[in-house]
């Protein structure tokens, strides 16, 4: 196996990186991305009117259970015990755009990222099921990482 971080032996054979040797430390990331809707559908959701129920609600808990299983979903991700993740919504009005946004941390030996990004991705995949009887052509878009702390590579800012 190579020394370096990455996910491929030095006869190119799919392997998980061996974080054993890395220090525990706080990490941290937050990722965000938005679902652009008719003005109906954005409107029903913000009001809380959707016929299916509470989107945001529900939205909230799947991207916090969809976090927490990330090595399940994602190959050669390590199972991390998340202590905290957070979904919260913005509103767009002029862009009719729910913004949808993780937080999520750990204390560990590997970072978070890509738990922030699946809660934004399962969580907006969530308000489209909710809404797609009122609006099938709803885009789902802009998911990006906007902060990471913690580990060796300190801290990321987009």
């Amino acid at each position: 196996m190579t020394a370096s971080l990455n996910h491929f032996d030095a006869a190119g054979n799919a392997w998980m990186v061996d974080v054993s040797a890395k220090d525990e430390t706080v990490r941290e990331a937050v990722a965000q991305g938005a679902v652009i809707m008719t003005r109906e559908g954005y409107d029903l959701v913000r009001a809380g009117n959707m016929a299916k129920g509470d989107v945001l609600g529900v939205a909230r808990l799947a991207g916090i259970m969809a976090a927490k299983k990330v090595d399940q979903l994602i190959p050669l991700a390590h199972p991390l015990n998340i202590t905290r993740a957070e979904i919260d919504f913005d509103f767009n009005d002029a862009e009719l755009a729910i913004i949808v946004r993780a937080r999520v941390s750990i204390v560990g030996k590997t970072g978070v990222e890509m738990e922030a990004l699946t809660a934004v991705s399962v969580a907006a995949l969530t308000i489209y099921d909710m809404s797609k009887a009122v609006d099938k052509g709803m885009v789902i878009q802009d998911i990006k990482l906007l902060k990471k702390t913690g580990g060796k590579s300190g801290t990321y800012i987009r």
